[in-house]
């Protein structure tokens, strides 16, 4: 997968309704929740979203590109992406400051770039 294409929700993600907004949603890894989502973008090649950790790891946030997203459940209203909590724990540090900008954005699609996305 490029770079680019992490920036990108899979085909069929979202359903019938692309205007569903998932802010408030949980967000489950593979091997359980990590956090709400607090902000998404759905902008073509700039898709993401900024879950709050906090309950999990202090007061933390992090930015999972969009391509992590494997489905949205509108009726559990959750949000669930192809990495452990161990590799979403590992990614770079959110800064919201910074976290829109260039610089950020290819530190983070270099972390999440070196993984597969088949799971």
């Amino acid at each position: 997968m490029t770079i680019e294409g992490l920036w990108n929700y899979r085909e069929g993600v979202y359903g019938p309704d692309e205007t569903l907004s998932v802010i408030g949603f949980d967000v489950e890894a593979v091997d359980g929740k990590v956090g709400l989502v607090e902000e998404e973008s759905n902008v073509t090649d700039d898709s993401y979203v900024v879950a709050d950790v906090g309950s999990w790891l202090s007061g933390r946030k992090v930015v999972l590109p969009a391509s992590t997203v494997t489905r949205i459940d509108r009726d559990e209203r959750k949000v669930y992406v192809d990495r452990t909590r161990q590799e979403i724990q590992d990614a770079p540090e959110y800064d919201a400051a910074t976290y829109r900008q260039a610089v950020y954005r290819q530190e983070l699609g270099g972390y999440y770039g070196r993984f597969s996305t088949s799971r």
